[in-house]
């Protein structure tokens, strides 16, 4: 599975957030203040200047004060967007570059005032240059003008072991100047490059170690930022020795903390397996799992990706240690199914994710479904989000591969659920996982799991039954559908659902869909041709020359005022029904002419031609009355004809009218077509004939259906005997 997740080490929503953050805080501070003219070119110009004329042959002024304003009035233009090319078109990267790297000088160090003026106006460059590289276009003018030689200095000279003087825990100049780096660096392998020949890492990496919270935050910030998809980088931070610290981190009770060193660590092992061995040796899993319950979101994503990353861990030939159980036994499962129900997106994703490379073993599969995460997975797969719909399908899918799962998955209603959603998921692959997922239950439906399933339509709970039954009509193999839905009354179930007033309507469109599944599973819904019986057998057929032909006429019939000789002998051949006439002490016995009165002339005359020739062709126009016809004089082989047709013919507006037909006149496979029509187009047939109607038809129409479906069940056995 592909990750779902941006897994940048910093990104443009996060450093923009800061930006607004600190101006609140400004705005804060003099809210009575009248707001200022908006500064135009001159003005930064003006602000520019002062610092390039700060800066005389590479050394800096004595007196810092005029820098530090005109630093810091810069600083705060930076931090709204709409002025910050303009602040980089009037010269500002060239001067501030020079101004950052003139400071390396310190003959004034050991005057307190000074060096906290010149801390200040160390922590105003970095913010400026900070600031600026926000912006992808900017990043590479500002390495370019050597940036990095001073923030790279400001890392080093920071002493671990102590506060930020001139503000106790502010982190300082070397707190900037990290933060700095990371937005220079920011999905720019160049300058990613750049920081760690310039020897960027080490000092970073020791800044771990900081006394100082936020200077601590700032290094991993960095740290992450430069790891990101970049293997040499990562191979430095980790000869650095920043594992062990890192992990201890992870442990912090600090949210800012923990989740720098989280993000680290999860960009350290992304796409590097020896990496992420290491880390493992290193003792991370626990307080990676640990995480998971962390009060921060982000530290809680970050937690669950990791473990997901954790969970396809390879591990050495003669090492037995499967990481997706360990993960599982040390408390991870119940967690994340927790955090499936979060309202953030991007936590239910990789929730999802690392649940769905958990449930690639058999025993966590198990567990997953037991700890309750069959909802929360079914929840996601139904949402919009193609991120939450994969990583959920993949999940669901590594749950079906445990057969002691399938009666838990189907008690939930999860093969529904998955059938209505199939069509609606946006990605082709999770289409595909979907349809896998239902392919594997299929295919472990045997044995002591189809056991399992059918003894369910025996609870007393009915939607059990249902769900059983619903399940069943899908995926019972063919070979057990008789005993599954004949014998253990399966079908009756369904069946039952279609005219269960109290259920409503979709799951009556679910009832309706198993039904057809079930037909189809037993051959029932073939064409209309293949429902029709073998013609009954005749002795006479004196074929279509004698039709209405008055050679050898012994008896003639009056249709419309208009006379149409006919043979006795081919007449008695036909039907019982002429036979009773002719042979019977009906008056027609004797009678040498017969008025028809309710028959059509051209439906007698399609009528005859079959009894003359054993075939017709059935015209749509008068199939109707040619099939009540042939109910009134017994032509079965006619009526099965006539019923081919009508049955051709459907649509939504007739479907009702002709099972009526049906009734009326005795054509089971034309009731059984108009039934099974109704069931394929459930939805229109309900919408058109409403909800009221429903109830009668379907009440009329289940006896039908369950009589031609025991009748296709025989059928479907005796077949597979043969």
């Amino acid at each position: 599975m592909k990750q779902s997740a941006n897994k940048s080490g910093n990104n443009n929503a996060g450093r923009k957030a800061v930006k607004r953050k600190l101006a609140d805080t400004f705005d804060s501070v003099e809210p009575a203040k009248a707001q200022p003219e908006v500064p135009g070119p001159p003005e930064i110009r003006a602000l520019v200047e002062v610092l390039k004329n700060g800066v005389t042959n590479g050394s800096i002024a004595y007196d810092k004060s005029p820098l530090r304003k005109a630093a810091h009035q810069l600083a705060e233009l930076c931090k709204q967007d709409e002025y910050v090319d303009m602040v980089v078109n009037e010269g500002a990267v060239e001067a501030v570059v020079p101004l950052l790297n003139s400071l390396e000088d310190k003959p004034w160090e050991t005057d307190s005032t000074l060096s906290a003026a010149q801390e200040e106006l160390e922590k105003e460059a970095c913010f400026i240059l900070g600031l600026l590289a926000v912006k992808p276009e900017y990043q590479t003018r500002i390495a370019q003008c050597g940036a990095l030689q001073g923030l790279v200095r400001l890392l080093k000279e920071h002493r671990i072991g102590i506060m930020t003087k001139s503000q106790p825990g502010s982190g300082g100049a070397a707190r900037r100047a990290a933060d700095a780096i990371t937005n220079l660096a920011h999905e720019n392998v160049d300058i990613k490059n750049m920081v760690r020949d310039q020897g960027g890492i080490p000092p970073l990496v020791a800044l771990l170690e900081a006394l100082d919270l936020k200077v601590q935050r700032a290094a991993a910030g960095a740290l992450r930022t430069l790891a990101f998809k970049n293997e040499e980088n990562k191979n430095q931070i980790v000869e650095c020795g920043a594992l062990p610290i890192l992990i201890q981190m992870l442990r912090s009770e600090d949210v800012g903390v923990h989740y720098e060193a989280v993000g680290v660590i999860g960009n350290l092992v992304h796409s590097s397996q020896n990496i992420k061995r290491k880390v493992l040796e290193e003792g991370a899993l626990q307080p990676v799992i640990n995480l998971l319950k962390s009060t921060c979101p982000e530290s809680q994503r970050e937690a669950a990706l990791l473990l997901g990353q954790f969970a396809t861990t390879p591990t050495a030939p003669t090492d037995t240690t499967d990481f997706k159980a360990r993960i599982a036994q040390r408390g991870a499962v119940a967690p994340l199914i927790q955090m499936l129900s979060n309202d953030d997106t991007s936590l239910k994703e990789m929730a999802a994710f690392a649940l769905g490379r958990l449930a690639q073993n058999s025993d966590n599969q198990a567990g997953i479904v037991q700890a309750g995460g069959l909802v929360p997975l079914l929840e996601l797969l139904e949402s919009k989000h193609y991120n939450l719909q994969h990583n959920a399908a993949f999940a669901l899918y590594g749950l079906a591969d445990n057969e002691d799962n399938i009666p838990d998955i189907i008690k939930e209603g999860v093969l529904q659920r998955l059938i209505d959603c199939g069509e609606k998921l946006q990605v082709q692959a999770s289409k595909d996982c979907v349809q896998k997922t239902i392919g594997r239950m299929e295919q472990k439906l045997n044995g002591r799991v189809l056991s399992h399933v059918v003894f369910m339509l025996r609870s007393s709970d009915k939607s059990v039954q249902q769900r059983a039954a619903i399940a069943l009509a899908h995926l019972v193999p063919e070979t057990e559908a008789r005993n599954v839905f004949v014998e253990k009354r399966g079908l009756d179930v369904l069946l039952d659902m279609l005219v269960d007033s109290s259920l409503a309507q979709h799951m009556q469109l679910v009832a309706a869909n198993a039904l057809l599944a079930l037909a189809k599973k037993i051959n029932a819904t073939s064409s209309n041709e293949d429902c029709v019986p073998a013609q009954p057998a005749k002795t006479v057929y004196l074929g279509a020359q004698y039709v209405n032909n008055a050679t050898l006429a012994d008896v003639s019939f009056v249709v419309e005022g208009r006379k149409f000789h006919a043979h006795r002998i081919a007449l008695l051949a036909s039907s019982d029904a002429f036979r009773a006439m002719f042979n019977g002490g009906y008056r027609e016995k004797e009678a040498s002419s017969i008025e028809i009165p309710n028959i059509p002339w051209e439906v007698f005359e399609a009528m005859m031609y079959y009894i003359y020739t054993g075939h017709v062709e059935v015209k749509p126009d008068i199939a109707s009355e040619l099939l009540q016809a042939s109910d009134q004089y017994l032509l079965e082989g006619l009526k099965r004809l006539c019923e081919i047709t009508i049955a051709q013919g459907l649509s939504i507006d007739t479907v009702l009218h002709t099972f009526t037909l049906s009734e009326a006149f005795t054509a089971p496979q034309l009731a059984k077509r108009c039934v099974l029509f109704a069931l394929e187009h459930f939805e229109q047939f309900t919408e058109h004939i409403g909800p009221d109607v429903y109830m009668d038809v379907m009440q009329r129409m289940v006896p039908q259906l369950r009589v031609s479906l025991l009748e296709d069940f025989v059928k479907s056995a005796a077949v597979s005997k043969e």
